[in-house]
């Protein structure tokens, strides 16, 4: 099984990245040598997408250690206060963190840590395979490929592994808005390594699941709390309401950095609000009049009772299971305090 994008790199001191505002149209690789740039590149979704924020945050806390002037405390505080919702984020700043407050090297922590979330993305690619083998005309929502988790992908990754397997997949792709994620960025993923798919509206979904040419729904996740509530890109909710109405399966696949245990539910999990000049404008084109108000949530909640099984490094868990398998991970790992 092979991918045909990489998402981020640390190469020659500076962390490089696909500036993923420019894609389709352009391949713009970031180099970025100062902790401010990277917060920058997560704050602008020039690097997004819950795991990939993780590394970011990661190498970022090694650009911070080495300019000097940061304690580990300090630069932690800067990097987590650029986005809300995404776990990973955390996770990888806190790693590379306690790492620097105890005086080991904070760039081998930062590898690490890349290292382990590409194998659980590999992982979760071989784990949710054999679903698809069973489904394979798959509908997914937003960007949950290699751009979003380094290399592989967390929704993308069955979908590779299926593929190699022989399996004739074949992907629904949601555009996403308002930024079009999917539309911009599975599609450009898919593309390059030739797996078939189409793009369609967002409100195009129930029509494709009515008409019975849609066999699952796979999405990725930002945080997922300890009861299994997810929390993922605007819209999601809309889909797993409509799988279920379609007596179609709803899976989630995450890594467990994803999984929040700190959170009971899906109503403590902070919900970020975006500027809404992303939806006044597209293009350069003014879509709403000034007049009127705007809201831009990034994230909704999907109840664990619309999931119908989580897709882990683990292998495939139903949601009542979630809390105990996530358990048994903490006990082997040990726990990441955040």
């Amino acid at each position: 099984m092979a991918t045909a994008v990489r998402a981020l790199w640390w190469r020659g001191g500076a962390l490089h990245l696909v500036d993923q505002r420019a894609l389709p149209g352009r391949i713009r690789i970031l180099r970025l040598r100062r902790v401010q740039p990277v917060a920058a590149a997560i704050r602008s979704l020039a690097v997004r997408g819950a795991p990939a924020l993780g590394v970011a945050g990661a190498y970022g806390m090694v650009l911070a250690a080495a300019e000097g002037g940061y304690t580990p405390a300090r630069a932690a505080r800067f990097l987590a206060a650029t986005r809300p919702t995404a776990r990973d984020l955390f996770v990888g700043i806190e790693r590379v963190r306690a790492a620097w407050a105890a005086g080991a090297d904070p760039l081998a922590a930062a590898e690490a840590y890349r290292a382990e979330v590409v194998a659980e993305c590999r992982a979760i690619g071989v784990a949710g395979a054999g679903l698809l083998a069973r489904a394979p005309r798959v509908l997914t929502h937003c960007n949950a490929g290699a751009l979003a988790t380094v290399e592989w992908g967390t929704a993308l990754a069955p979908i590779r592994a299926a593929r190699e397997a022989g399996t004739p997949v074949f992907v629904w792709v949601d555009e996403t808005r308002p930024l079009l994620q999917g539309g911009r960025l599975t599609a450009w993923e898919l593309a390059r390594e030739g797996i078939p798919h189409a793009v369609i509206a967002d409100n195009a979904a129930g029509h494709f699941l009515q008409r019975g040419e849609v066999d699952c729904v796979l999405v990725g996740a930002d945080r997922i709390a300890r009861n299994g509530d997810v929390a993922n890109k605007i819209g999601t909710y809309e889909k797993a309401v409509l799988a279920r109405a379609h007596r179609r399966p709803f899976y989630v696949a995450a890594p467990w950095s994803t999984f929040d245990p700190d959170r009971s539910d899906g109503s403590g999990i902070v919900i970020e609000e975006r500027d809404g000049a992303e939806l006044r404008r597209l293009g350069g084109r003014r879509l709403v009049p000034d007049a009127s108000a705007v809201r831009n949530p990034a994230f909704d909640v999907t109840p664990a009772r619309l999931v119908t099984a989580f897709v882990t490094p683990d292998g495939v868990v139903p949601p009542g299971r979630i809390a105990g398998a996530l358990r048994r991970h903490r006990r082997r790992a040990g726990p990441t305090p955040i």
